[in-house]
């Protein structure tokens, strides 16, 4: 797995997912169900909750997320 994207709050990474999905790409938040009980304070925490995709996605899935912020699209942190 490769860590693609790191976000601070969970609807971000989400829509990141979702974004991926949408182009045919996997994508992993292996944190989510954690910041869903915990809420925002375990994501700055731990620094941030990863988007990952498999190993052999990275390069597809940088692509799609460049063209995603490029077209106006706010993250916070990627």
């Amino acid at each position: 797995m490769t860590t693609i994207a790191t976000c601070q709050r969970l609807i971000e990474a989400q829509i990141l997912q979702t974004t991926l999905g949408g182009s045919g790409i996997k994508a992993y938040l292996p944190e989510e169900l954690t910041a869903l009980t915990s809420g925002n304070a375990y994501s700055y925490a731990i620094g941030g909750l990863r988007v990952q995709v498999e190993d052999e996605d990275a390069d597809a899935a940088r692509k799609v997320l460049a063209h995603f912020n490029n077209n106006g699209a706010e993250t916070e942190a990627l």
